[in-house]
């Protein structure tokens, strides 16, 4: 590497020698005009310049250090969630555009390892008896910022959201394909990057109020409204969020058939209090994770997602469950499910 640099030093020496030598040769073979002596002197400022083609010169410096190299500063560059909150503030006033909220997938194959068949037998329902465990999974979310301009900080944001999520019962001889359960999530929420870091990586917080129903008759209804605050922090390509929740609370039913009333009053104790998740791109994939967990009673819940490059703007996805709640009509019921497909949106 040493004889490498020294033969280019040699070679810019030696161009720069020869090019010396010529501007003497012609300063002292070249006579002016008389109307060119009239004209008055520019003086000759002492670095090299060397014009591009706009006209512009540069300036080269007189000495390089051979031992600097550059590096991007990509811990500093903006993360994914920056990037991403970037774009969507460009189309925030394009009345064509609904943005991506959640993750959207389509999963053709989902297998889990025990359906909630106890349910639909305890309402006298016959959509037990044709129920086999893998069927279509799949989530639709989107959102729309209502603010064009900032509200309280800048670059913050006030968003309605919408996710649908679906488990399909295709695969079923006995069933005429039914969607066995179905959950709408709208919300709305305020997000606002700070202008503090940590650990140099950005923060923002996040604040919302959501209701989550599955939208069923009573005896199979589920729903609930809560409140939820958190924190998302970058840093390069990871991104750690928090967020718990507090649920507002609604009167216990005087029997399960009546209309109005607390639809699964010990949801809190599968459901949690909160939930931490971590994401990483790296090598063209991306890796997700998700716990939530009730301290006190030990149950919760833990999800785990990979996306890799698959066609075009699509990506390959495969996602794993493992513990309660997963639907809300098994909130309080444990399973583990797999399920492969195609992620439509990125993970973050």
């Amino acid at each position: 590497m040493t004889t490498f640099l020294d033969a280019v030093k040699g070679g810019l020496a030696l161009l720069s020698l020869c090019g010396l030598i010529s501007c003497v040769t012609i300063e002292n073979t070249y006579e002016p005009s008389d109307a060119e002596e009239q004209l008055p002197a520019v003086p000759v400022e002492q670095e090299h310049s060397v014009a591009n083609s706009d006209s512009e010169a540069f300036v080269i410096p007189e000495e390089v250090d051979d031992n600097m190299v550059y590096i991007p500063d990509t811990e500093s560059a903006p993360g994914p969630v920056t990037e991403r909150a970037r774009a969507e503030r460009e189309v925030a006033s394009n009345p064509y555009v609904i943005t991506a909220h959640k993750h959207n997938y389509f999963l053709p194959v989902s297998f889990t390892t025990r359906l909630n068949e106890e349910i639909y037998q305890q309402n006298d329902v016959r959509l037990r008896e044709g129920l086999i465990p893998t069927e279509v999974q799949f989530q639709i979310s989107l959102k729309n910022q209502l603010n064009e301009k900032d509200l309280l900080f800048k670059d913050d944001a006030l968003s309605l959201g919408i996710t649908i999520e679906a488990w399909w019962q295709l695969y079923s001889d006995d069933l005429s394909s039914p969607f066995r359960e179905t959950n709408y999530q709208p919300e709305v929420f305020y997000t606002a990057p700070l202008s503090s870091r940590l650990f140099g990586g950005g923060i923002a917080t996040l604040f919302g109020l959501e209701h989550q129903s599955n939208g069923q008759v009573q005896g199979l209804s589920r729903s609930w409204n809560r409140l939820y605050a958190g924190l998302i922090y970058e840093k390069g390509s990871k991104v750690v969020g928090f967020r718990t929740w507090y649920r507002i609370p609604e009167k216990a039913k005087s029997s399960p058939d009546e209309a109005d009333g607390d639809d699964n009053p010990n949801i809190l104790d599968y459901m949690g209090y909160g939930e931490l998740s971590f994401s990483i791109r790296d090598a063209g994939l991306e890796y997700a994770a998700k716990v939530r967990a009730n301290p006190s009673t030990g149950r919760g819940a833990i999800e785990l997602g990979l996306t890799y490059p698959l066609f075009s703007r699509f990506r390959g996805f495969v996602k794993y469950f493992n513990g309660y709640g997963e639907s809300l009509i098994e909130y309080d019921h444990f399973q583990q499910r797999i399920g492969v497909g195609v992620a439509l949106t990125s993970l973050y």
